[in-house]
């Protein structure tokens, strides 16, 4: 079986429940979810002019490859109602492949490790969180080191689920 670091994200409608319609889609097409971070609200990343992220990593193991993945997040993604408009824009449903077992995938359609793990303090704080020893294949260095190192200045907050947040 395979091990797969996603990232989830949301800053469009109901976040949280985007978030829980994600992971149970998931689930019943890539694999079990072995673990999941606590849900975090995130500013926004690149295009910083836009409501404000829920992120969360998960944990799944799935028999599937990295391309099949790849393939039934992009679809999942479609029927939570992501429409792509713009690069890093607003989004109803975000799907990111982090890491995948320890490979290294150089591909015109995927790339793993995902290229902005240790850029992206919304990625490396829930990651840590979970997965604190993991070594970056690429970086050699575990999830802790990277996000210790970590640029990004953006506020990432850890919440509770049974806050109420709208925007």
């Amino acid at each position: 079986m395979n091990k797969i670091f996603i990232l989830l994200g949301t800053n469009l409608g109901e976040r949280l429940q985007q978030l829980a319609k994600a992971r149970k889609k998931l689930e019943q097409q890539v694999g079990i979810i072995l673990q999941e971070s606590s849900i975090y609200e995130t500013a926004a990343w690149g295009v910083e002019d836009q409501p404000a992220f829920l992120n969360q990593v998960i944990l799944i193991s799935s028999p599937l490859s990295a391309f099949e993945c790849l393939n039934l997040t992009q679809q999942i993604e479609l029927d939570l109602g992501r429409i792509r408009l713009k690069k890093w824009g607003e989004r109803a449903i975000d799907i990111d492949l982090l890491y995948f077992n320890d490979e290294i995938i150089n591909d015109p359609n995927l790339t793993i490790p995902h290229p902005f793990i240790s850029e992206r303090r919304f990625t490396l704080e829930p990651l840590a969180e979970i997965a604190p020893t993991y070594i970056h294949p690429v970086y050699k260095k575990n999830n802790v080191s990277l996000l210790y190192n970590c640029k990004d200045e953006l506020p990432v907050k850890k919440i509770s689920n049974d806050e109420s947040y709208r925007h």
